[in-house]
Formats: C-alpha cells, sequence, structure tokens
C-alpha cells in the first residue's frame, strides 16, 4: 500500500506508473476517499470536544431549564458522533480496498513495457548447451529415468501434480540443503514456516486471497489459506511489531511447500515441472533500513547468481518491465535458466527477486524507531534462493547424456551421494 498522502501530493505520477504497469487503479477515488475521511476525523473530533463540553456544563448548577437543554444538546451530539462515525468507517473501508489497487511506484529505471518480452537482459552467464544429440525435454527424461510421474499424480491429486521418484527424491533434497547451506555463509537465519496463512497476512503481502483472479488455495471456513510462497509467513513474521533499528536488517531464510492455483496458466512452457500446483522453495527474505534496501536488492540478486552459477547452469538476468511487476515490487531482477527442451532450447525463469520497499509493511505495519524517536516503516525484499521444481528442468535439461543419463553437478553431488542418473530397469514400489 503506497501512503495516501504520496497519492495526493504525486497524483499525475501515480496515475502514469498505473498506466504504465498495466493495471486497473482509480487514483482520484482514493484522493476523494482520503480527503473525505480527513474532513470525517476532523468532523469527528470537533463533535467529541462538543459532547465533553456538555458533559462538563452539567456538572455545574443549572436551573431545571437549562439542564433539559443541555440533556437534549447531549444526545444531538450523541447521534451526530454516531452517524459521522459510520459515514467514516464506510468511507475507509472504501479508501482501503480502492488504495490496495494502487501498486507500488516503479524504479525509475525499470524498463516501460507491457509483456515479459519488453524486459531487459542485463546479463548473461555461461553459453547455451549444445549437444552432439537431440536433447530431450525433462518430462521425457523424467520417465525414461523412473524420477517423475506424473501420470499416477493426476488420478491422485488431479492435472499440475506429479511424484518424485528414486534419484530425484535425493536431487531435490540436495537442492535445498545447497540453497541453505549458501545462505547460512551469507547470514540468513534458517526456518521451515508454517504452510498455512491467515488470509489477512497474505492481503499484507500483496496476494489476492479471494476470487476468480486468486492464485491461492483458500481453507474453506478456516480464515486462511495454503501459502503460495514463504514470502508470505517469513514477511508476516514480524506483523504489528516495532523492530529495533540496530538489529536491522533481519535477512531470513525459509524453506516450506508453495501451492499454487495457476488459473489459467496453459501452453506447451507450462508442461511438466516448470508450472505445478505444489513444490518446494527456499525463499529469501529481508527486513531492512529504507537507505540499505536498493544494495540489499542487489545482494540478493547476487547470492542467486551465485547458487546457479555453482550449478553450472546457463542463465541470464533480466530486469523487469513496468507491465510484468507485480502489485508490491518497485524493481524485479529475474534470473532465467537454459532450457534446452522448451522449443528447441529457451530462458525460463527460475529466480525472481522484488524490492517491495515499504508497500507490504504499511499493510502488515512493521516498522522501527528511528534515531528522532518517531515509528517508520520498514523495506521489505525477497528472493528465491531454489524453487526446485524448475532447478530439476534446468538440471535434468542441461545435464543430459546421449546414453539417456544425467550427469548430477558436481556441488550437489557430496549431498545426494552419486554422480550420475543412469538409466535402470523398471522397479517396483
Amino acid at each position: 500500500m503506497i501512503d495516501y498522502r504520496f497519492i495526493k501530493e504525486h497524483l499525475e505520477a501515480v496515475k502514469k506508473n498505473i498506466a504504465q504497469r498495466n493495471m486497473r487503479a482509480n487514483a482520484d477515488a482514493v484522493v476523494s476517499l482520503f480527503e473525505k475521511r480527513t474532513k470525517l476525523v476532523t468532523l469527528i473530533h470537533g463533535l467529541q470536544e462538543k459532547r465533553n463540553a456538555n458533559a462538563n456544563a452539567m456538572k455545574q448548577k443549572l436551573s431545571d431549564e437549562e439542564r433539559k437543554r443541555l440533556i437534549e444538546e447531549g444526545k444531538s451530539i450523541k447521534d451526530s458522533i454516531a452517524s459521522s462515525q459510520a459515514e467514516l468507517n464506510q468511507t475507509e473501508e472504501e479508501l482501503e480496498t480502492e488504495g490496495s489497487k494502487i501498486p507500488n511506484m516503479a524504479h525509475p529505471d525499470a524498463p516501460v513495457g507491457n509483456v515479459d518480452s519488453d524486459n531487459l537482459q542485463v546479463k548473461v552467464w555461461g553459453k547455451p548447451t549444445e549437444f552432439a544429440f537431440t536433447p530431450k525435454d525433462h518430462i521425457q527424461i523424467g520417465q525414461d529415468l523412473d524420477l517423475i510421474d506424473f501420470d499416477k499424480a493426476t488420478k491422485v491429486s488431479g492435472s499440475k501434480f506429479y511424484y518424485l521418484k528414486n534419484e530425484a527424491v535425493f536431487l531435490e533434497q540436495a537442492l535445498v540443503l545447497y540453497a541453505l547451506n549458501t545462505l547460512r555463509k551469507h547470514g540468513f537465519t534458517p526456518f521451515i514456516t508454517p504452510d498455512v496463512a491467515r488470509e489477512e497476512i497474505l492481503s499484507g503481502i500483496g496476494f489476492n486471497p479471494r476470487g476468480n483472479e486468486s492464485n491461492v488455495y483458500t481453507l474453506e471456513g478456516e480464515n486462511s489459506c495454503l501459502i503460495a510462497t514463504a514470502e508470505i509467513t517469513l514477511g508476516g513474521y514480524h506483523c504489528d511489531e516495532i523492530l529495533p533499528k540496530d538489529k536491522l536488517p533481519l535477512m531470513y531464510c525459509g524453506l516450506s511447500h508453495c501451492f499454487r492455483r495457476e488459473a489459467g496458466a496453459a501452453g506447451q512452457f507450462s508442461k511438466g515441472l516448470y508450472r505445478v500446483h505444489q513444490f518446494t522453495k527456499v525463499e529469501m527474505f529481508v527486513y531492512c533500513l529504507p537507505e540499505q534496501s536498493d544494495a540489499i536488492h542487489e545482494k540478493l540478486r547476487l547470492i542467486e547468481e551465485e547458487i546457479f552459477e555453482g550449478l553450472g547452469i546457463p542463465f541470464r538476468v533480466v530486469d523487469t518491465c513496468t507491465g510484468d511487476l507485480g502489485a508490491p515490487a518497485y524493481r524485479k531482477w529475474d534470473i532465467e535458466a537454459w532450457m534446452p527442451g522448451r522449443n528447441g532450447g529457451e530462458w525460463g525463469e527460475v529466480t525472481s527477486t522484488s524490492n517491495c520497499t515499504d508497500y507490504q509493511s504499511r499493510r502488515l505495519n512493521v516498522r522501527y524507531k528511528d534515531d528522532d524517536g518517531k515509528n517508520k516503516y520498514v523495506h521489505m525484499l525477497n528472493g528465491t534462493a531454489v524453487a526446485v521444481s524448475r532447478a530439476l528442468v534446468a538440471i535434468l535439461e542441461n545435464f543430459q547424456n546421449e546414453d539417456g543419463s544425467v550427469t548430477v553437478p558436481e556441488v550437489l553431488r557430496p549431498i545426494c551421494g552419486f554422480d550420475v542418473i543412469r538409466p535402470k530397469n523398471e522397479k517396483v514400489y
């Protein structure tokens, strides 16, 4: 959520930002409702002062006529306060609804555009993998090596679910430990977070918990949802708290399952493990001072690069365009890994990191006490260390061999305990 005063004072810039981000929001309505709320608050304060003056007057020695007049006046003031408070409550509800639609301001250097093809490539690491044979996609590799079973998962759970089997189980665990050990080296505090969060926490982070456009699973009658990312649970961890300034930045990483409806997500690039309803992820999350957030955002991106460089997977970094930013993000970097099985070889997103400035902390009421004694909102940032399902896509497709085997990235071998995944006879479990 953006500060309402900022919207009022920078109305044209806010409206331009909404247009550039290809979103629907009514900044004029927010300003109108904000001004109405301000007037109502002032009116109620004035009525409360009159009520207090009336109550004090009633304590004086009065004639019957004067007392009767004050009683009637007191009733009138009470009725006015009640009706004005009801109007204020309705106005605040409308203001919050309209205000929540206003996206964060975009970084001035973020490329302006409407679709992901407008993202700006800023770095490439490694060269796209070349093969002396026709490479397979991860779906075929997973089936041939008995690593992934989509058919049985569809029978048991529905489409876009999967079973990992055999060596893939150890690969997932190795990726998690590799990411956690990397983040521990960088000073992150590790968490295993709940897979469920209250709806108000999701709303505070910027996820829509209900409606056709929601990407999350709501738990019926529970006022809670399955989380789509540990950003939600880590971001809610300090909800309604004032953090010590000298303890910032707080750098957390969370391991969780992630559940996403992916409604409307179709097409050949959504097949297999790339876009699923459930996956495992290690997420980075940072609470910091406003003046720290730009540098920390760069640090999160470099950590993501370090992880994929260590895996030996070619990737590129893109500066996400305004129309492809989520509402809370001020700026977002994506890492896209080379995926040989995508349309003969294409880049596919594997991580992202966003600086959300104080957009989320205003909704979640996470503040710090500054040196001037005032409570101010922290900045909040998030970043993917490893989304396991997409990392597996990149590993299987880039490290496949002509004989059908897959070589395990060197950094994962000590953790998973094998160097190569070879074709095997059918196993029964």
